[in-house]
């Protein structure tokens, strides 16, 4: 499955530092925007964990299966994911080039075709048609010639010529430029734990990063050369004051400028002490650098050592040409490092689920809840449906989602916290409690909705409240006929209301009432819930509740009435 991982984030080209959208043509279980707006909560709760925004993609991934068989393969997959450090991700920087080559490069060819790959490369290319393109090209600290048969001759003369034997190996330093933005990065990697083959990968980009490093080697400067002439003067000056010279040689000197055989020796020991070539500055009085064979001399140091550079990037062609393939796979591994790791944190203290024919969670936790109390509940083929009651604020909308919740990482083939046997549905629709007033077409939409619901026993029906769409006189007939007809068609089925005692009366076979009981009110008026379900008990309403604190707290006669009515009822 991790080769598949890998083949899904190459597909939809996922990377650590972007932000990609990817639009999955896989079709949903959840039959309703209700239910789909739950599921993409209890997948928000693992995505907030990924270090890049494109990780989470991978979830897409993850289709709803169509056999047990396939739950059971993702299940062993995340099993096998070892633990691993991964809070490093975080400091990876997204890349910025920094490098760029001392000397200037163009790559020249005769040949349209190669001309357009070239151009198609980034590179900078030119054009050869006549003699004097080639004139031009001296500018140039490099020149690097592909498919040239008619000018080969009068490119070779140039100092700075290189050929090349393909494409591959043109400008190979737009490869190195590219490394250089992941320089800090691989340092890091280089310095954490990682998985073999991610170690291996970096150990290999690192191996390349010497390529960065500028030559060291001590360059002839026009300023050395200028401090070079102080120094000789002052030399030949110390040794020309112990020097006589005749009257005769000093006129000698002035007329025809030739100078004496041992001024002129001075002069040369004086420069030769210096370590420069002698040709660098003109033996006269006073000495002066020659500052064509300065720039000459300049020259051809810069067009050596830039060949140098180039030679030992050349030579390295074929891993220097690896580079952005290696950088795409190490790009892919770290998507696939932070879903693994992250994942595996995720899943500690949890349980892979049964897949079954009932719907069995025992003391299950709510990840939408911070301290969510342990919940137990069950559907099965005695009891397929659940009439949910309780009252306002008691759990009864919380258990609703935590079930599609437990739908969503089951079938993704992740554990839970908790015991829990669930069905592979095919079909789930939700129904949230309705935020509207009550009216006709609100009524119609929801019988509408219902009316295309899909029969059988891979279909799992929850709504909350639905009664609020309706007048109170019919809804409970309407929620217990409801309830009835997804039964005989083989549904699960979970109604919560508060029209609980309504509904008991013509309570269906296969039916059930459930209470989220709550133990009263505090000095606030606010709920003490128990939030696990009480398996068949009808649950006592919020009105109730007030009466009955309102009969203890209070010495008046009209709420022990109130309260002793509403028991007998």
């Amino acid at each position: 499955m991790e080769k598949e991982l890998s083949e899904f984030i190459v597909k939809w080209n996922l990377k650590p530092f972007s932000k990609t959208s990817v639009k999955s043509s896989a079709k949903t279980i959840f039959k309703t925007k209700d239910a789909k707006e739950v599921h993409n909560r209890a997948l928000n709760v693992i995505v907030k964990d990924f270090q890049f925004s494109d990780t989470a993609n991978l979830l897409d991934f993850f289709e709803f299966p169509s056999e047990v068989v396939e739950i059971l393969k993702r299940q062993e997959f995340f099993k096998s994911i070892e633990s691993s450090t991964n809070s490093f991700l975080k400091e990876l920087k997204a890349p910025r080039p920094f490098w760029n080559p001392d000397y200037g490069i163009v790559v020249v060819t005769e040949e349209d075709s190669t001309f357009r790959k070239l151009k198609e490369l980034g590179c900078s290319v030119k054009f050869i048609i006549t003699d004097s393109d080639v004139l031009e090209l001296e500018r140039y600290d490099i020149v690097q010639v592909l498919d040239c048969d008619n000018f080969s001759p009068i490119l070779e003369k140039l100092p700075q010529t290189i050929s090349l034997s393909s494409t591959d190996e043109a400008y190979l330093e737009r490869h190195v430029r590219t490394l250089s933005g992941w320089k800090n990065n691989l340092e890091l990697l280089s310095s954490v734990s990682l998985p073999n083959d991610l170690r291996a990968l970096v150990a290999e980009l690192s191996s390349l990063l010497p390529l960065l490093n500028r030559s060291d080697v001590d360059k002839l400067s026009k300023e050395s050369v200028e401090d070079a002439l102080d120094i000789i003067k002052d030399d030949i000056s110390a040794k020309v004051k112990d020097l006589n010279i005749s009257g005769n040689t000093l006129l000698e000197v002035l007329n025809k400028g030739v100078l004496p055989k041992e001024l002129s020796e001075i002069i040369t020991a004086s420069i030769r002490k210096t370590g420069l070539p002698e040709n660098l500055f003109n033996k006269t009085m006073p000495v002066s650098i020659d500052e064509k064979e300065v720039d000459k001399v300049l020259r051809e140091q810069d067009l050596s050592q830039f060949a140098n550079a180039a030679e030992k990037i050349r030579k390295m062609a074929k891993q220097v040409v690896s580079i952005p393939a290696k950088l795409a796979e190490l790009e892919t591994q770290l998507v696939l490092f932070d879903f693994k790791s992250n994942i595996h944190n995720w899943m500690k203290n949890k349980q892979f689920p049964v897949i079954a024919e009932e719907l069995s969670m025992e003391v299950s936790h709510n990840e939408f809840l911070n301290n969510p109390s342990p919940i137990s509940f069950h559907l099965n083929n005695t009891h397929k449906c659940s009439i949910l009651t309780g009252a306002n604020s008691g759990g009864k909308t919380t258990l609703l989602e935590h079930i599609i919740q437990l739908v969503s990482y089951s079938y993704i083939g992740l554990p839970v916290k908790g015991k829990l046997r669930i069905p592979l549905f095919r079909e789930i629709y939700y129904f949230a409690k309705s935020k509207g007033s009550m009216n006709k077409g609100a009524f119609e939409t929801l019988l509408t909705q219902l009316s295309q619901i899909s029969l059988g026993d891979k279909t799992l029906i929850l709504a909350d409240e639905i009664e609020a769409v309706t007048e109170p006189g019919v809804a409970g007939k309407m929620i217990a006929a409801s309830a009835s007809f997804f039964i005989n068609r083989g549904c699960y089925i979970v109604f919560a209301t508060h029209l609980g005692l309504q509904i008991s009366k013509v309570l269906p076979a296969y039916a059930r009432i459930d209470g989220i009981e709550a133990k009263g009110l505090d000095e606030n008026n606010e709920l003490i819930v128990d939030h696990n379900p009480v398996i068949g008990k009808l649950a006592s309403s919020t009105p109730e509740l007030i009466v009955e604190k309102m009969s203890k707290t209070s010495d008046k006669e009209y709420f022990k009435f109130l309260y002793n009515y509403l028991k007998e009822f």
